[in-house]
């Protein structure tokens, strides 16, 4: 049954007082109320489908009661969690939901996330061509987005507000070669698998919220995407000129005038209406100025005219820069940006990276940010290594 934004999302909104009154006096700006949206790699992949529910079913699993611990820690309204395995009854997602978001972890004050969007990836559904050259139709590189089953990797977003399901948009079967100007791999793939490769590794998707009272009706558009890492790949830097791609998608998407290529999967054309006030979300996957990413789609987005980069910071991440030295001291970015912690052996790993993020639309008011990466001698450290990415939040208000 889907939820929208109609009388049964009022309803329950209605039913639910001290939420309600919680929601609407926390982070006050400007006598206006504040939405905290984030996003969060959690790390939660496991090798077989069916696996990581089996590891979630009962409310047991450690890492994820770590994990939920630092979502209730950050106190946020919406996330978008980034690898967390798909499967088509959406169960993963509501059991991770239901059985420890909803459940104290660490004596954090629960959160009930009513509202919660799921939807098909292209991470290992098979293409059905030698994607990787390797004579081989079925290995998970074969697959429309790298994965050994359908929905490895998959993203899930979970919401205190009302989902307005019925205008949500999908881009999982958009072709990569429908984009104008689009970075292919040269003399990589033959004209007719080209032709047939999907833009995104997951999906990309705009899930609208209606946040605040229905009778203002202010929809706030969560952009959502995870693109593939710049990795993993050879000389023609498939992977890389993917990446580039997958985030120029946005660009795009934000510039009206650029977006007649843009189809979803329900076949209706066009970006995001100029005036549609937006947060976008994801592990991207690219750092703006360190690492091996094609970084000028990431820096033509954080400059875009209607993107507000609040720049969310931490300090932990300058001391992890420093306690771990190697490949972070050839960084010239700035470390309390940093969202991620890689490998920091010279040669071998990227070091700590800023790849995820949370980028407001100027057109909303900006009442915070930060990123969830405490210093060494605070005790929720460990709660935040369980997963080698950082939360990454900001605090939104209508203007």
């Amino acid at each position: 049954m889907k939820l929208n934004y109609n009388w049964m999302a009022v309803l329950c909104i209605g039913l639910s007082v001290p939420l309600v009154y919680h929601l609407a006096t926390r982070n006050q700006r400007g006598g206006r109320p504040s939405v905290r949206f984030a996003t969060y790699n959690l790390a939660l992949n496991r090798a077989e489908a069916g696996g990581l529910l089996a590891e979630l079913r009962g409310g047991g699993s450690a890492p994820a009661k770590r994990l939920a611990e630092v979502i209730q820690r950050a106190e946020v309204d919406v996330i978008l969690l980034n690898e967390l395995d798909w499967d088509e009854a959406g169960e993963a997602a509501r059991v991770f939901a239901d059985e420890y978001l909803a459940i104290s972890q660490g004596g954090q004050d629960p959160i009930d996330f009513a509202f919660r969007f799921s939807a098909p990836v292209n991470t290992g559904v098979m293409s059905g061509k030698d994607l990787d050259g390797d004579g081989e139709l079925l290995g998970p590189q074969d697959a429309y987005g790298y994965g050994r089953f359908p929905g490895q990797y998959g993203m899930a977003l979970l919401s205190r507000y009302p989902i307005l399901e019925d205008q949500v948009r999908t881009f999982q079967a958009l072709k990569w070669s429908a984009m104008p100007g689009a970075l292919r791999p040269p003399g990589y793939y033959a004209d007719e698998v080209w032709q047939h490769l999907r833009l995104s590794s997951k999906s990309h998707w705009d899930v609208p919220i209606g946040v605040g009272p229905r009778e203002e009706g202010f929809v706030v558009h969560a952009l959502c995407s995870h693109p593939t890492p710049p990795a993993f790949d050879g000389e023609e830097d498939r992977n890389g000129c993917r990446n580039h791609d997958e985030i120029r998608f946005w660009v795009d998407y934000l510039t009206p005038e650029m977006a007649g290529w843009v189809i979803d999967d329900r076949g209706a054309s066009g970006g995001l209406a100029g005036e549609a006030p937006f947060v976008l979300l994801g592990d991207l996957n690219c750092d703006p100025v360190d690492g091996d990413s094609r970084r000028e789609a990431l820096l033509a987005l954080l400059t875009h005219p209607r993107v507000e980069d609040a720049e969310p910071k931490s300090l932990g991440g300058p001391e992890q820069k420093l306690k771990q030295f190697g490949a972070n001291m050839q960084h010239r970015g700035d470390a309390h940006l940093d969202t991620a912690d890689f490998s920091d052996e010279p040669g071998k790993g990227p070091g700590n990276l800023r790849v995820d993020y949370a980028l407001p639309a100027r057109a909303l008011s900006v009442a915070g940010a930060g990123v969830f990466w405490p210093r060494s001698f605070e005790p929720t450290l460990s709660l935040a290594e369980a997963s080698d990415h950082r939360l990454v939040w900001v605090d939104v208000a209508r203007r």
